[in-house]
Order: structure tokens, then sequence, then C-alpha cells
């Protein structure tokens, strides 16, 4: 179990914390970010990026054997009044703003799609009331891109949710304005066989506020990458997520925030538990402070909680900083199974075992869960969370 690195500033920690004058965290890539395939290698698993998934469950996703089959997916989007919802085809110039793909898939889905949807908060508009965005899969499989826009000074909540069966692949963009707030959930509920890779860019402007909530449940292999960079000083990301891997499934987070401007704030925490054979989750958090970013404030925890025997974490957090005068920097990552202690305490309250292990994840779990901030939607997952639970094998 690694515990927490804290850097206060000035000061550096050994470990998976690094002080460098070129970017390791960077160029741990096989290749240079690119929007074009063939600037890619086909992964073969032996790739700092590529070693935990299992290619061969990618569906050709990896090495461009996947065909998109027209109708793979259907995409319903519902949104409050002020909301521009508009359908644009590959020359549209929101399109790639807020990130590069930095692999293999992400290119292949950048250059696949046909028409990509964008949805523009305008400029000083409040929405008080969620944009939902439901991606639902129908077979077959798709590539798509997503753009979601805030104009200076915007606040908005979207969710965007994953169900059905599809291979998809696809990169969302987030592009927030000087000022902007924006909350965003995706949520992966996929049927068992499903198959998404995914890349997030935020690109957060001056003074902005960006908070990604990822929480994936379902789907045979989930690999997401949410990559965080900045437009102007004074930005602030949080990065959160949850997800339970049951038997089977692959799960796979892989952040990135680079902190390329002053005084800016990241936080990320992520949360996973396990149950079952061969449940296998990934965590890898990256964060880049370049050295023109003084005044950096950053933090990032990942924890998991091992319920059976057959499970299996890789937890990697790494920190580079390239520069000392900053607020400060550290990371944490920790697996564990139940306390015994908490069990017992429970259950000589007269609880019975299976509940106690159900107050016990619930809690685990209870602390993200509540920053989502929509009463529908955190009971929907902690409904969730009991059926999985009620599952074990």
């Amino acid at each position: 179990m690694a515990e927490a690195q804290n850097i206060p500033a000035g000061s550096t920690t050994a470990g998976s914390i690094a002080v460098a004058a070129e970017s390791t965290v960077a160029t741990r890539m096989s290749a240079p970010p690119s929007f074009d395939v063939a600037d890619f290698p086909v992964p073969h698993g032996r790739e700092e990026e590529w070693r935990f998934t299992p290619l061969e469950r990618l569906a050709g996703l990896h090495n461009g054997t996947a065909v998109a089959t027209g109708s793979a997916i259907k995409v319903a989007i519902d949104a409050p009044e002020g909301v521009i919802i508009e359908t644009v085809g590959r020359d549209d110039a929101r399109l790639g703003k807020a990130g590069t793909p930095v692999d293999r898939v992400a290119a292949q889905a950048y250059s696949s799609f046909e028409t990509a949807s964008v949805v523009t908060v305008p400029k000083d508009i409040v929405l008080t009331e969620p944009v939902r965005i439901a991606v639902h899969g129908e077979g077959g499989t798709a590539y798509a891109h997503q753009v979601i826009e805030l104009g200076a000074f915007a606040e908005a909540v979207v969710v965007i949710d994953h169900t059905g069966d599809a291979v998809l692949a696809s990169n969302v963009d987030y592009l927030l304005g000087d000022g902007a707030k924006l909350t965003v959930v995706s949520v992966q509920d996929w049927d068992d066989k499903a198959v998404h890779v995914s890349q997030h860019n935020a690109l957060v402007g001056r003074d902005a506020s960006f908070k990604s909530i990822v929480v994936t449940f379902g789907g045979d292999v989930v690999r997401l990458h949410p990559r965080v960079s900045y437009a102007g000083t004074g930005g602030e990301a949080e990065l959160l997520g949850l997800y339970f891997t049951d038997q089977g499934q692959h799960q796979e987070h892989r952040l990135m925030v680079d902190h390329n401007a002053p005084h800016c704030r990241s936080n990320a925490a992520y949360k996973g538990a396990l149950q079952g054979q061969d449940a296998h989750a990934v965590w890898i958090g990256d964060v880049l402070i370049e050295a023109r970013a003084e005044g950096t404030d950053t933090y990032e925890m990942n924890r998991n909680l091992v319920l059976t025997d057959g499970a299996r974490v890789d937890s990697v957090p790494n920190l580079e900083i390239e520069t000392g005068e900053i607020v400060g920097a550290g990371h944490a990552s920790a697996t564990g199974r139940f306390d015994d202690e908490q069990l017992f305490y429970l259950q000589s309250r007269g609880i019975p075992a299976d509940e106690a292990r159900r107050l016990v994840v619930r809690g685990f779990f209870a602390e993200l869960v509540q920053k989502i901030g929509l009463p529908d939607l955190e009971e929907r997952l902690l409904a969730k969370i009991d059926a999985e639970l009620g599952a074990s094998v």
C-alpha cells in the first residue's frame, strides 16, 4: 500500500515524484500527439500506455480492423432553453481544439467520425437544469466526437449517460471560456459485452472551473483517458471518479493534468471496488507541472476496495515538477480489503453480515456520489452499487 506523499513549495520527494528538466510524463507515450492515425504504430501491449490493457478484447479498435456499422449508437440530447445544439461536419473549427489524440484509438476515432454534435452554452448563461445526453448502443461499432462549449461566465451541468451494447471509440472535448463553470458527469452503465474507449479533453479558460465526475459500472472493457490543460491563469480542475469492477471486467482510467499556466489548481480523487474472478481495475494518474506554471496547487488520490479473491488492481500515480515555485503538490494510492473491525462493530450491534458489508461499501463511495449534486442520479448510482453487491460471487 502506498501512502500519501505531499510536497510543500520548493521541496521534493523520491519515488514516483520527479523533478526534471524535460517532460517524462509527456514522453511516456509511444508517439507524439496527432490527429492522424498513421502517426501511431499498432500497439503490441508492451508500450507504457498499453501494458495494462487487454488488446485482444478491444474488438479491433487498436489496429484498424474495427469498421463502423452505421446506426451502432443513438444519441439523444435534452437541454434547457438557451442551449444551442448543432450537428457539424469535420471542418468545424471547434473540433479538436481542446486537445489532440494521444494514442492510436483516439486518433482512429478522430479520423473516422462523420459528423459531430456540439452543445453550446452561450456567454453569461447560467443553467438551472442539467443538459442530459443519452448515448445508447444498438450493437455494432461506432466512432464519435462530442463537443461541450461554455462561453465566458456561463455555468452548466452536463450528464452523459452510456447504456446498451456497442463497440465505441470517441473523443469528447470540453471548452471553457474565461470564468465559466462546468460540471460533467459521465456514466458508463453499458451491457456486459460493450467495449468503450474514449479520450476526454478539457481546455480550462482563465479563472474557469471544471469538474469531471466519471462513473463506470458496465461493459467488458472500458478505457477512459481524461486530460486537462489550461488556457489561462487561475483555472481550477476537479477530477472525480468511482468504479465498480465485476467478474471478468476490465476498467481503466488514465488521467493527465498538464499544468501549463501559472496559478492554477487541480484535484483528482478516484475510488473503486472490485469483486469476482479476473476483475481488473487500472488507475493511472499523471500530473505535470511545467516550468512556467508557478503557483500551482495540485493533489491526486486513488483508493481501491477489494471485496473478493481473484480481483486485481494496478494503481500508478505520477507527479512531475519542473519548477520549485509551487503552492503544493502530492499524491496518494492505497488498495486494501474490508476493515474487519468495521464489520465486527456493525455486526456486534445486530446488523447482519450482508447488510454490514453493504453499508461499508456505500460509505466508501458516499463522499464522491454526494458531489454529483443531482438527487435522481445519486439515487440511481447508489441503487446500482447495491445491485452489484447483491450479485456478489
